[in-house]
């Protein structure tokens, strides 16, 4: 019986040495696979490819920031995969899940630009400024001289965590993936059609009144 078990377990191991020189066979960077997450750690999941782990580590799991794989993905889950890197003599496969239409910079690109006003939510202050989330993944800068009309000494003052302002945006550099945006364009915008109205005002009641000397 002993026997039986041992030859059972020789051929189970030889039917997976050979999965796993026919995995490294035909593996080449790009091909797409479909697999089972076999595992969760802080830095990744591990996901089973028939006989051979490979890893998506935490950055591929998702365009947006996340804290832990668990947030996207659970034991046992069904993934397509695709192979980013191959490290054959350390056996080590990495894997990327992320969808490049899903990219959330490429959406922005093709829906949002200079000038354009948006709503945006604050999710983080620094002594230079705040960061504001334009949409899911995408983030950009009001300066602590973009925040107001006036000097502003702290951030905080103005905004907080968690606030929804209304911002213009001022810059977009694709290469650096930066935005800026201003809330201070924005007053500048409306002091400047106050103006503009009370100059057409001005006009209009100049022209009454010489109308009226006319007369």
């Amino acid at each position: 019986r002993k026997r039986a078990v041992g030859s059972i377990r020789d051929v189970l191991n030889a039917q997976k040495e050979e999965a796993k020189a026919k995995f490294w066979d035909e593996a080449e960077i790009g091909k797409t696979y479909v697999g089972k997450v076999k595992s969760l750690t802080s830095f990744g999941a591990f996901v089973d490819l028939g006989g051979i782990d490979g890893m998506v580590h935490i950055s591929e799991l998702s365009w947006k920031r996340i804290k832990h794989p668990s947030e996207v993905v659970n034991v046992g889950d069904t993934l397509e995969v695709y192979i980013k890197d191959l490290d054959r003599e350390a056996n080590r496969i990495s894997l990327g899940f992320k969808k490049a239409e899903e990219n959330p910079w490429e959406i922005f690109k093709s829906t949002y630009h200079v000038g354009d006003v948006v709503k945006a939510t604050i999710v983080s202050t620094t002594s230079f400024g705040a960061f504001a989330q334009i949409i899911d993944g995408v983030d950009g800068l009001i300066h602590i001289s973009q925040l107001a009309d006036k000097k502003v000494e702290n951030v905080k003052d103005v905004v907080s965590v968690g606030d929804v302002v209304d911002v213009k945006i001022i810059d977009i550099d694709p290469e650096s993936k930066r935005i800026s945006i201003s809330m201070r364009a924005l007053l500048e915008d409306e002091q400047g059609e106050a103006e503009d109205s009370s100059d057409a005002d001005e006009v209009v009641y100049s022209s009454e009144e010489k109308s009226e000397d006319e007369e």
